[in-house]
């Protein structure tokens, strides 16, 4: 035995409380400074929790202390305290399994939080569907700003129900466990677990089997989970430290277990493709634009074994899959050795972006590259502009108080001269709040020999640190005499002094720290620190990452 497993005590059985109906299972490791406000988050959803089951994967940290004084606070608190530590998530989630006296469970990760009636809201559906399995909308909460963005929101727009899942395809893009209410008996009946051991992205194959199993599945546009996001965290989670290869590997091998899993299962040839598109879609894609900022032996590992991944999939997998995946995943099987990073990370940024050059094979048709004719582009000859890969390029260059934004819109295959660009809408968002900044619209010139169309705005920066200060992104709404338009994002484009920091004169905080950026996906940006303070809060936060750059490259260089 490597854990303990106490029994449930006569006061948490389900007869002792007629509205208990659910097991939340916490897990957690070395978390002391987050494990409270997750199991506080389980036990304020109210009565249909009958237990909160605190999985401990033997902490070394203040954990079972502080997990020891909330089991003695509140009845409904069961510790589970592991000898040894697993190595993943996905044997303590099996322990709550075994471990729950209720007829239903759910799962909660020690640094995240259930938004109040989360649990409520499930159950119901759950019931009144009755449902093996109830759903609904995580968000992640980017820390510290609060930010929060949608996670699979297409699937949560609208209650519904699905009888079997290979009904609703999509919910293979939903590979979450914890936005989900089970059926406790439903779970040991298929013997649904996830992988125990040193495992990563378990979730892909826990969410595999029960869409094995054909539950009837009840989703909520309600949201039900807060996913906490500490990009600045000294240990970054699994799903986002993606620096070593090791990582890429660890989901290639989970996701062709997925898809195995559903293969095999009645029905499941659908939901297998439908997984098989959602990886070149969203994994190969999210990939692909970190690519150009790895080491040339990443790159050439990485490419090498996505090829041999890749060469697995059959054409209607390809087929399947949204054009800009599609069209990565066609130039890497074509091509031994990586090539067109740059290009390639374009036409994964969400928009997707394709930028010159354009060529043409022989019979006019458009390809990837005058050397590949295979990967042929035909489908941007009748795609509608809306859903055009276009390319804008932008340079941001402030001047005193204000900054001038000239934009320049590429040809692609004719496209755009046939819809005829007219003006285009520039708007500024706030990255962390959401807040919209500045609008402006601005017509664009006829076009020019290189083939371009250009706009020119001008930005009031005073104003708009008025407002906050910060990361502004900038966002775009194309309009075209056909009456068409197209949203995107600028592109930034490099060049000497286009993109570096400058000290603007204001009127209102004396100075204002000014900085064009690229994004990781090539996007435009805008960085505005007003103040004396808010140069020097800059000032520290580019020293830190300094130290901390130094201090692992020499940490590195003692191992």
């Amino acid at each position: 035995m490597d854990r303990t497993l106490p029994q449930p005590p006569a006061r948490n059985h389900p007869s002792h409380n007629p509205h208990a109906q659910v097991s939340v299972v916490v897990i957690g490791y070395n978390d002391a400074a987050h494990i409270t406000g997750a199991v506080r988050s389980a036990l304020a959803q109210g009565p249909v929790v009958g237990e909160v089951i605190a999985v401990d994967d033997c902490s070394t940290d203040d954990s079972p202390r502080l997990l020891a004084a909330l089991a003695e606070h509140d009845p409904r608190v069961r510790v589970i305290r592991r000898t040894a530590n697993s190595g993943g998530c996905g044997t303590p989630r099996n322990d709550g399994i075994d471990a729950a006296a209720y007829p239903y469970v759910m799962f909660l990760d020690s640094d995240d939080v259930l938004p109040p009636g989360a649990a409520g809201a499930l159950l119901t559906a759950a019931s009144t569907q009755d449902a093996e399995v109830s759903a609904g909308l995580c968000v992640r909460r980017e820390l510290p700003s609060g930010r929060e963005v949608p996670w699979q929101p297409e699937l949560y727009a609208a209650a519904r129900l699905v009888p079997r899942p290979e009904l609703r395809a999509r919910l293979v893009h939903d590979t979450l466990c914890v936005d989900k209410l089970y059926r406790t008996d439903f779970l040991r009946k298929h013997d649904v677990r996830f992988p125990d051991g040193h495992v990563i992205y378990e979730d892909f194959v826990f969410a595999a089997r029960v869409l094995a199993a054909a539950p009837r599945i009840a989703l909520i546009p309600d949201t039900v989970y807060v996913w906490h996001v500490r990009r600045a965290a000294t240990r970054l989670s699994i799903s986002l430290d993606r620096s070593g290869i090791a990582n890429w590997q660890a989901r290639m091998a989970a996701h062709r277990h997925s898809v195995e899993i559903l293969r095999n299962a009645p029905g499941g040839e659908r939901l297998a493709r439908a997984a098989r598109a959602k990886f070149i879609d969203h994994e190969l894609r999210m990939y692909v634009r970190e690519l150009p900022t790895r080491s040339t032996g990443y790159q050439r590992e990485w490419w090498s074994l996505t090829r041999t991944y890749l060469a697995t999939f059959d054409a209607a997998d390809l087929d399947a899959a949204p054009a800009p995946g599609r069209v990565i995943a066609r130039v890497i099987l074509a091509s031994r050795e990586p090539r067109d990073l740059p290009r390639l990370k374009e036409v994964a940024a969400r928009p997707a972006r394709l930028t010159p050059p354009y060529p043409r094979a022989a019979d006019a048709t458009p390809v990837w590259a005058d050397d590949l004719p295979q990967v042929t582009l035909e489908h941007l000859l009748v795609r509608p502009v809306r859903l055009l890969p276009l390319a804008v390029d932008g340079e941001l260059r402030p001047r005193g108080g204000s900054a001038r934004l000239t934009l320049r819109l590429r040809e692609l295959y004719g496209r755009v001269a046939e819809a005829g660009p007219t003006t285009v809408d520039v708007e500024l968002l706030h990255r962390q709040s959401g807040h919209p900044g500045q609008r402006r619209t601005a017509a664009f010139g006829a076009a020019r020999p290189d083939g371009t169309w250009t706009s020119t705005v001008l930005l009031d920066l005073g104003a708009l640190a008025s407002q906050e200060g910060g990361v502004w992104d900038v966002r775009l709404r194309l309009h075209f005499a056909d009456g068409t338009t197209r949203e995107t994002t600028a592109r930034a484009a490099a060049g000497p002094g286009l993109l570096r920091r400058t000290v603007a004169p204001d009127a209102r905080r004396g100075v204002l720290l000014v900085q064009p950026y690229a994004t990781q996906a090539g996007n435009l940006s805008l960085r505005l620190a007003p103040g004396v303070r808010g140069v020097a809060g800059v000032a520290r936060r580019r020293l830190g990452r300094l130290v901390r750059a130094l201090t692992g490259a020499s940490g590195a260089a003692g191992r």
